[in-house]
C-alpha cells in the first residue's frame, strides 16, 4: 500500500496600502535605500503607540468575501513573542483566536482562517562581514491565509496558490509577485498509510509555483525513504528549500503555539466589525469586481471561448482586455467573437512575446480588423501581414492593408491573368494534375496567393484553377 500525502499551505501576502500596518511609514518596503521608510514607532522606540491601518483590515475583509467565508464580528491584534534581529519590538502583532476571516473555500481547498499581522524587517547575510538587517519592509501590512490540511498532490497545491494569487490581484489587494516576496509560501506536508495523519514537517522558502511542487515531491520521497526502512527519522521540524540543490534542509524544530506566549495587545482597541459600516457584509460585497472563476465562465458561456484561452485571458488582463474590447466594438457576435480569440491567441500572443504589450493594437483597431477579414477584403496571409504592422506602428487596418497592397483581390479578370500565367509556367505540374494528381491543385492555389502577394482570394483562385485544368 502506497503513502497517502496530504498538505495544508500557509500563504502569505504583502498588502497594498499607502503605510504600513501601525505607523504612518511608507509601504514601500523594495526602496533601494534601506532604512528609509521607519519611524519610531515601527523601530519600537520605548512610549511609541501603534495604530490600526484600516485600509488593510478592510483588505482582508474583501478576500474573505471572496472566499464566501465568515467574517468576524469581534476580533482582536496579538503578541506573538520572539526574539531575531527582524523583529524591532521583541514581538510581533498578529492574530491568534479572533482571525478577521474564518472558513471559505478556493479551487476546492477548503480555508481554515485569514488573518492580519505586520511583516518582519529583511536580512541579507554577508558571510564574513556579519548580517545586515533592512527594516523597510518591518510592520508592513501581511495577510495569512491558512488552508485546512486537504490537499493531497503537489499539483492541486500549485494550483492553489496560482488562484490566490490570481484572486488577490484581481481584488488588487497584493501584487502577489513571489520573486519579490509579496506572495510566500509555506507547505505542511506528512504522509501516512492510514487516515491519521503522519508526523508533520513545514518547508519554507518556496517562492515559484515550481518549487512549491518539487518541494512537496522532494518530502515525499525523502519520508517514503524513511518510513520504508532508511536511515534518518521524521521529526516534526521546520525545513528550507535550497532552490539551487532541489532539496529541502532542517532549520529548527517546529514551534507550538505556547512557545510564542500569545496574548491580547494591550495597545490596540478590539474591534467590533459590525460598529463599521463600510466593513458590512453587503458594502463589502458592493466593492466585489468580477472574480476570476466568474469571469472564466462567462467568457466561455456568452462568447464560446475555449476554457484554456478563457484562462489565458483571466490570467493576463492585458490581453484579456483587448478581447473584450474588440468584442464590444465589434458588437460580440460569436463568429467575430471566435475570430478575434484566434488572432488574439494565434498571432498576436506571438507578437508580444518580447515586450509583453500590444504595441499599436486596441480593441477598436482589432475589431476593424476582424470586419475586413469577415467582409472578404483580407485573406488569412493578408490578416496576418496587417496584424503586425498594426502592431508595430499603429494606426487603421484599412490604410495599413491598403498602403502594402495587402487588400484581397477579388477582381475574376485580373485574377484570370495570374491563374494563366502560372499555369503557363508549369507545363509538367499542369499534366500531372490532368492525370489525377488533384492534390496538386493546392499547389497552383499557393502559387496564385504568392503572385498576388497573399491578395488574392483563395477560394476564387481555386474555382479558377480547376476550370482552366479541366
Amino acid at each position: 500500500m502506497s503513502y497517502k500525502l496530504t498538505v495544508g499551505l500557509e500563504v502569505h501576502a504583502e498588502l497594498k496600502t499607502k503605510t504600513k500596518m501601525f505607523c504612518n511609514s511608507a509601504n514601500d518596503p523594495f526602496n533601494a535605500e534601506p532604512n528609509v521608510n521607519i519611524c519610531p514607532v515601527c523601530m519600537a522606540h520605548p512610549g511609541t503607540l501603534p495604530v490600526i491601518n484600516r485600509a488593510a483590515v478592510k483588505h482582508v475583509l474583501r478576500v474573505g468575501t471572496a472566499l464566501g467565508s465568515t467574517l468576524a464580528d469581534f476580533t482582536e491584534f496579538d503578541r506573538k513573542n520572539y526574539f531575531y534581529p527582524d523583529i524591532p519590538k521583541g514581538y510581533q502583532i498578529s492574530q491568534y483566536k479572533y482571525p478577521l476571516v474564518s472558513g471559505g473555500a478556493l479551487n476546492g481547498i477548503a480555508i481554515e482562517r485569514v488573518h492580519l499581522e505586520e511583516d518582519t524587517a529583511s536580512s541579507s547575510h554577508e558571510g564574513s562581514e556579519g548580517s545586515l538587517v533592512d527594516y523597510n519592509r518591518a510592520g508592513v501590512p501581511l495577510m495569512e491565509l491558512v488552508t485546512k490540511p486537504v490537499i493531497h498532490s503537489a499539483e492541486e497545491a500549485s494550483a492553489f496558490a496560482r488562484e490566490l494569487q490570481l484572486l488577490l490581484r484581481t481584488l488588487g489587494v497584493s501584487d502577489a509577485n513571489m520573486e519579490k516576496g509579496e506572495m510566500r509560501v509555506e507547505a505542511n506536508i506528512s504522509i501516512s498509510k492510514t487516515d491519521e495523519l503522519g508526523t508533520k514537517v513545514e518547508v519554507k522558502n518556496l517562492n515559484s509555483f515550481r518549487s512549491v511542487e518539487r518541494a512537496i515531491a522532494f518530502e515525499v520521497e525523502r519520508m517514503t525513504r524513511i518510513l520504508d526502512g532508511g536511515p534518518g527519522e521524521i521529526v516534526q521540524e521546520t525545513r528550507g528549500w535550497d532552490e539551487m540543490k532541489q532539496v529541502t534542509f532542517s532549520q529548527r524544530k517546529k514551534e507550538s503555539a505556547h512557545d510564542y506566549r500569545y496574548f491580547p495587545d494591550p495597545d490596540l482597541p478590539k474591534l467590533k466589525i459590525s460598529e463599521i459600516p463600510e466593513f458590512a457584509s453587503e458594502a463589502l460585497k458592493a466593492t466585489m469586481p468580477e472574480l476570476p472563476w466568474e469571469k472564466r465562465y462567462r467568457l466561455v458561456r456568452e462568447y464560446g471561448v475555449k476554457p484554456e484561452n478563457a484562462e489565458a485571458f483571466v490570467e493576463d488582463s492585458i490581453i484579456g482586455g483587448l478581447f473584450e474590447d474588440a468584442v464590444n466594438a465589434i458588437g460580440g457576435d460569436r463568429p467575430s467573437s471566435t475570430l478575434i480569440e484566434n488572432y488574439i491567441t494565434s498571432d498576436l500572443v506571438g507578437l508580444m512575446k518580447n515586450t509583453g504589450s500590444l504595441g499599436g493594437v486596441t480593441g477598436e483597431s482589432l475589431a476593424d480588423l476582424i470586419t475586413m477579414i469577415k467582409a472578404g477584403d483580407l485573406s488569412s496571409r493578408g490578416a496576418k501581414d496587417t496584424l503586425a504592422i498594426l502592431y508595430a506602428e499603429g494606426g487603421h487596418p484599412h490604410e495599413i492593408a491598403k498602403k502594402h497592397d495587402l487588400i484581397q483581390k477579388n477582381d475574376i479578370e485580373a485574377l484570370k491573368t495570374i491563374v494563366a500565367e502560372i499555369i503557363s509556367a508549369n507545363p509538367t505540374v499542369a499534366t500531372d494534375y490532368k492525370s489525377g494528381k488533384v492534390a496538386l491543385l493546392q499547389f497552383f492555389v499557393g502559387q496564385g496567393m504568392k503572385a498576388s502577394k497573399g491578395s488574392g482570394n483563395p477560394a476564387i483562385l481555386k474555382t479558377l484553377f480547376e476550370e482552366a485544368l479541366k
